[in-house]
């Protein structure tokens, strides 16, 4: 394992404890926000270890970044993957706080950072 890939996935699980802490301070949409780019570095270090070192495209597309790899997870994973991809705008450009607070409730928020997890895991396992 290259130490590139290692680092993609240190910043992968730090991201994924901010996200924890943004859950934990009420900050439920940057914790949904955490996680998408907790998902998007994974799958970035994966491409770059399957591509043998070759610098991942620059895009925030996990389901663009997934069929890249060529592997996908369990249905229920896969979906939970596209669902996190269509947050990723929202939660980055956000039109109006007020929705975007009412969207991602505490238990919204949770069940979000619980699959992340999840994903996270099953891409550890596919190096």
């Amino acid at each position: 394992m290259s130490d590139k890939y290692k680092e993609w996935l240190k910043q992968a699980d730090y991201d994924m404890d901010t996200a924890d802490i943004m859950y934990g301070s009420n900050r439920y949409f940057y914790a949904v926000f955490m996680c998408h780019l907790s998902i998007e570095k994974a799958l970035k270090g994966l491409l770059y270890h399957k591509m043998l070192d070759e610098v991942p495209p620059k895009t925030h597309n996990l389901i663009y970044l997934l069929n890249k790899i060529g592997n996908k997870p369990e249905h229920e994973l896969e979906k939970f993957i596209i669902k996190l991809n269509t947050a990723s705008v929202a939660t980055r450009y956000p039109d109006e706080l007020v929705k975007i607070q009412a969207a991602y409730t505490e238990e919204v928020t949770k069940t979000i950072i619980t699959k992340s997890k999840d994903v996270l895991t099953w891409i550890k396992t596919q190096s």
